[in-house]
């Protein structure tokens, strides 16, 4: 049986809604390359068959060379490492949020509206692709195999669906 994806758009920092706050919840950025990334997106993407969680150092490193925007924000809560999203700025004012997620210990503790707004908000004020345009979009895709309240999340948010393919 194959996987659905979801293609989801917001398309100014206005048609954000955002989450209750939460309680100590920050974003600070880190350097992709570093081992901390690497095994965070493991650990948060093994229940859902991320790609993350086998990639070998080499393809990390091949990674790390094609996508020098990509940029890694570790999600934190009361100091503590709690998930991690990537962002990637694009050409046309677009911004990626290429993976967002809550290491399983906190899936389900009500974080993840909270999360995801911070996320977003950083999305919406990411420096722009080549320093050209601002942005003007900001999107991610989602899949039937990824966590059942991520779609429900993203829409409460007020990303948009756009696009849907089935794949394998």
């Amino acid at each position: 049986m194959g996987k659905t994806v979801m293609y989801l758009e917001m398309t100014s920092l206005d048609d954000l809604r955002p989450s209750r706050p939460g309680p100590a919840l920050a974003l600070r950025r880190v350097d992709l390359a570093t081992p901390l990334v690497h095994d965070l997106l493991a650990r948060v993407g093994a229940p859902y068959g991320w790609r993350s969680a086998s990639r070998t150092e080499h393809e990390w490193a091949e990674l790390h060379a094609t996508r020098p925007l990509l940029q890694a924000w570790l999600i934190t809560h009361a100091g503590r490492t709690a998930g991690i999203g990537n962002l990637e700025p694009q050409p046309g004012g677009n911004v990626e949020v290429v993976t967002f997620g809550l290491l399983p210990e906190y899936v389900g503790t009500g974080l993840g509206g909270c999360a995801l707004t911070l996320l977003l908000r950083q999305a919406w004020h990411t420096a722009p692709y080549a320093n050209t345009e601002p942005v003007r979009r900001v999107w991610l895709h989602t899949s039937s195999e990824d966590h059942p309240n991520a779609l429900v999340n993203y829409r409460a948010r007020g990303l948009r669906p756009y696009g849907m393919e089935a794949r394998g």
